[in-house]
């Protein structure tokens, strides 16, 4: 279960990112913040 924390993390990011920001910005910060987080989980995360 503990695997999902980054990418729920991920997730609440990139609402809030949906909210704020506007046009190439918002998808750019998205696709970083999904990036680090499946980085995140491939280097172990909170396993």
């Amino acid at each position: 279960m503990m695997e999902y924390v980054p990418f729920a993390i991920a997730l609440v990011i990139a609402f809030i990112a949906w909210k704020v920001l506007k046009g190439v910005i918002k998808f750019g910060l998205i696709v970083l913040v999904l990036g680090v987080a499946a980085w995140f989980v491939s280097q172990g995360g909170f396993a």
